[in-house]
């Protein structure tokens, strides 16, 4: 029998020149529906098979660790006919807390170890190293630091597969750098497709119907400024030297949206206030690792300050006390709380894209910080296939982004001011007093 055209299915050209390429340092980028799974997982089989060896597969999280056990290295264990002694699944302990273990052990004293990707756990288990998905591993660079020196003082072998996904991260430059060690193996879904996949672009690309997935997920184009959901040309469109002033305020209704952060995220609040067509950023708080009561207080004081027509808080974790805390405080009709999930998170997007692109929305210019976190936001495509925007988890998580996207979402729909005049209030002794010159209690109320 020949081993490499076993597993349950020929394989094609280009999956068999990667098994047969013995090469100590390999790495594949290869469109989605490729087969790179399953191809991957059939070498470290084979390599078990043929000889006492440990394989650490290293994949994005614990759902693609358990995939890759049992549709690719269990599959071709069945098929081949190998001898197993055991099958096992344990927790590990990290720094960050538990993690799920698989471990398949052969009869011949071989292992092949399947564990989710972080620095705590790639520090944990030395082997013969598979990175799986690898442009997907959050902390790619910190998990490269972590195991590559192990690996190659040691003399083992180390195979990374993945589609792209992007240029800001390790992934991209080990399969672009010149000069390298690297065995470089790249198949589009064209030649995949030529060679002997049953699949038809036509209907794939049809399907999927969006240019900037295809062109990365498929035709293996690299993407950066095109897939940053902010590019440098609309956050320069509008910069300005006025905005982000909080004593330029006029004194007209203005929009809030806060993004809720604790210990790796900043707590952000954005204020917005209409100025004819245009919003301008009035004030933008910082917080890090600063305490609820400081949140609260903060907020608190930029609710005096401004008159707040609607404050939209992100909801989400640990956002939902805070949210049911304000809305206590400063009234439901005032308060939104936005659960961020995929759709959401669309929505919140486009809003926030649309106002760049139509330059209704002025920004402090010149804020770096600012800058990076707008710019970082980029459209991106999960394992499955799935659009959703995400940002540079190693540098932050676009937290100030998202504050303004929720800000210019809080302006799109704002409650009409009732107008009204109010009655003349005595207090005990009868002395009566005018609210109309307070700001925070201006005539008239919203709905």
């Amino acid at each position: 029998m020949d081993l490499i055209d076993s597993g349950g299915g020929i394989l094609l050209p280009y999956q068999k020149r990667w098994v047969q390429d013995n090469s100590r340092y390999k790495i594949g980028m290869f469109a989605r529906q490729c087969g790179k799974t399953f191809t991957t997982g059939l070498e470290v089989v084979l390599d078990c098979y043929a000889h006492k060896t440990k394989w650490i597969i290293m994949s994005r999280g614990e759902r693609q660790a358990r995939e890759m056990m049992s549709e690719s290295i269990n599959l071709h264990v069945k098929a081949i006919g190998i001898a197993i002694s055991d099958l096992l699944e344990y927790d590990y302990e990290t720094e960050g807390g538990k993690v799920k273990v698989l471990e398949t052990i052969f009869a011949n004293g071989s292992r092949i170890i399947a564990i989710p990707a972080n620095p705590d756990t790639a520090r944990g288990f030395t082997g013969n190293l598979l990175l799986d998905e690898f442009a997907f591993h959050q902390q790619s660079r910190k998990i490269w630091a972590a195991v590559f020196p192990v690996a190659s003082s040691r003399g083992f072998r180390v195979l990374i597969v993945s589609t792209g996904n992007g240029k800001d991260n390790k992934y991209y430059e080990l399969m672009t750098a010149k000069d390298s060690v690297w065995s470089r193996h790249k198949v589009d879904i064209y030649e995949a497709v030529e060679q002997g996949l049953p699949r038809s672009v036509a209907e794939l690309k049809s399907g999927l119907n969006d240019p900037d997935i295809w062109a990365q997920e498929y035709e293996l184009q690299w993407m950066d400024e095109s897939t940053a959901w902010l590019p440098y040309e609309l956050i320069n469109g509008v910069e300005s030297e006025k905005a982000g002033l909080p004593e330029a305020y006029t004194g007209q209704p203005v929009f809030i949206g806060n993004d809720i952060g604790l210990r790796r995220d900043l707590w952000v609040a954005w204020v917005l206030e209409p100025i004819g067509d245009v919003l301008w950023t009035r004030e933008i708080v910082v917080l890090h690792r600063a305490p609820f009561a400081e949140h609260d207080a903060v907020l608190d004081e930029l609710m005096n300050k401004y008159r707040v027509a609607r404050l939209c808080i992100d909801q989400t974790g640990m956002g939902e006390k805070p949210v049911e805390d304000a809305k206590r405080r400063y009234g439901n009709s005032r308060v939104e709380g936005v659960l961020f999930t995929s759709a959401s998170k669309l929505h919140l997007a486009n809003v926030g894209k649309q106002a760049f692109e139509d330059r209704t929305i002025r920004i402090p210019m010149g804020d770096e910080k600012l800058r990076t976190d707008l710019h970082k936001l980029r459209k991106t495509v999960s394992a499955t296939g799935q659009p959703r925007f995400v940002a540079d988890n190693e540098n932050g998580h676009a937290d100030r982004a998202w504050a303004c996207f929720l800000a210019l979402y809080a302006a799109q729909n704002p409650p009409s001011l009732i107008e009204y005049t109010p009655a003349p209030s005595t207090d005990w002794d009868g002395v009566q007093n005018d609210f109309d010159d307070n700001r925070n209690n201006p005539t008239g109320c919203w709905a």
